[in-house]
Parts: structure tokens; sequence; C-alpha cells
């Protein structure tokens, strides 16, 4: 998935420099050299370190870049996090996208990391979504590591999850269930089979059909979690999924799940606060 990467920073130098960064090309000699730090202006989870380099170094080979901080590492206001020094041009049409791309990369991080914290103790892993924003998946999907979290499939490639539409349009589970099998073996494909159910009889149903991998939860409350991973009972993976929250989060953990699905990891954090200035 490197091309995505590779992509994605083409895309976002184009879009920020179009024809040429007219402000810095008019002030700053060609020769000027300079350096610059990161500094972290609010506690989290620092991640975008690697990313940051990859930038740096597309842009102009001849940056130097001088790591004090490590991806996943806790940060605190007043961290230097790296210093970068080389062209001052180079760090002035850079600085944006390390920005942009480091702080919503440590925002996703940090707070998966509190939803971590929060699983402690038990076996449930927190699951990141499909819900990210387009073209920066892989780098929002890589903070979710970062944080602790586990990633769940990537894209719709990778993994066959029947949800409510493909059941509803398929003509029910068992439909779903024997359709995605008899194309598996058709392509010659290895992917685990996910059926989401949204109630007893769709999971009653699963369970009957069976030669699936993990068996998602869809909008069980807490009781119904319960009574649903007994009749599972260790035969396929759990995952619950739709509408739990952080204060909801350990309940639904306690119940036994392997896994909990949040898309907030990804769709609503708060960038972590940060700034790239001359040192």
């Amino acid at each position: 998935m490197d091309h995505l990467i590779e992509d994605l920073i083409k895309l976002a130098f184009a879009e920020d420099i179009g024809d040429g960064d007219h402000t810095t090309l008019c002030s700053i000699p060609e020769t000027a050299m300079g350096k610059s730090q990161l500094i972290i202006k609010e506690e989290g989870i620092l991640a975008g370190v690697e990313m940051a380099k990859h930038i740096f170094l597309s842009f102009d080979p001849e940056l130097i870049i001088t790591v004090f901080i490590q991806d996943g590492a806790k940060v605190k206001k007043g961290d230097i996090a790296f210093t970068v020094k080389g062209k001052v041009r180079s760090l002035l049409q850079t600085e944006r996208l390390v920005l942009n791309v480091m702080q919503r990369m440590s925002g996703i991080a940090t707070t998966t990391r509190h939803y971590v914290k929060a699983l402690e103790g038990t076996k449930t892993r927190v699951l990141d979504t499909r819900k990210t924003t387009p073209g920066m998946r892989m780098l929002e999907k890589e903070a979710v590591k970062i944080g602790g979290g586990v990633n769940h499939r990537i894209g719709l490639f990778d993994m066959i999850l029947l949800k409510d539409n493909h059941v509803d349009f398929a003509g029910g589970i068992e439909n779903a269930i024997t359709r995605a099998q008899n194309y598996l073996k058709e392509k010659d494909k290895k992917l685990k089979i996910e059926i989401e159910v949204r109630n007893f009889d769709e999971l009653e149903e699963a369970l009957r059909v069976g030669g699936i991998d993990r068996i998602m939860l869809d909008n069980f409350n807490i009781e119904d979690t319960k009574e649903a991973v007994r009749r599972i009972a260790g035969r396929y993976e759990t995952e619950s999924s739709g509408g739990i929250t952080y204060d909801t989060l350990r309940d639904y953990a306690e119940c036994g799940v392997d896994y909990i699905s949040v898309g907030a990891l990804t769709h609503s954090v708060k960038s972590l606060d940060m700034s790239l200035k001359a040192c």
C-alpha cells in the first residue's frame, strides 16, 4: 500500500503549493539554511513521526531530521519531538503538511489509547472502522495501531463483512453466507467472513449455517450481548458494534466480546496541538 502514501503526498503538495509557494519564494533566498523543531503543545500520544520523515525527504532528500521522541510515546506540553534542518524554503513548504498529518494522527492515537486503557483487565480489543478521511485511511489506521488499537479490515478487499444491507439485498443471512463461501471457493481466495446480525433470530441462523469467522452483534444492548456471547460460546469471534460510547465501552467488554468497533476513533477526533517553529 506504499503507493497510496506516495500518491497522498504528491496530491497534498500539489494542493498546497500549486504553481509555487510565492510567499516563500519572494522572501527567502534560495541558499538560506535553517532549522525547525516540532513543539508539543498539549498532552497526548505522539504519532506520525515516521510519516513526517517520509514527507520531508520526499520533498527534499537533503533535509536532516533528528528524532527525540518516537511514535507511540506519551508527550506533554513543551516536549520537542524532533528537529529538521536544511534549506529554509524546504522547511517552510513542508511545514503545513507535516503538521496536518501529525496533528491528525496524534489525535487518533491519543483517543485510541484512551479507549484501550478503559479495556484494561478484559480480553476485549478496540477496533477501528472504515469511517476514515478519504485518502488518509492508511495513516489513520496506522495511528490506531500506534495508540494500541487493532485494525479492522483496511478496505473492501481484505475481508468479507456481510452487513445489514448485504443481508437484506441477498435475501437473508443464509443466502449471504453461502454466496460468500461459494465466491471464495470459485475465486480461490482466502478471506475471513464476518456476518452482522441484528437480533437473536439472525444470530441463530448464522450459527446454523456456520462456515464464518466472526459474528458482529449490531446494536445489541448489554443483556442481549451477554446472552449472544453465551450462545456463540467460543465457536466464532465476536464483535460488538453500533451505539457504543466510551461510557458504555467497559460494560460491553465485560460481556466477553472479543472486539468492540468504534467509529469515533477516526471520524470525530480532536487533533493534538503542536507547532513547527524555527529554532
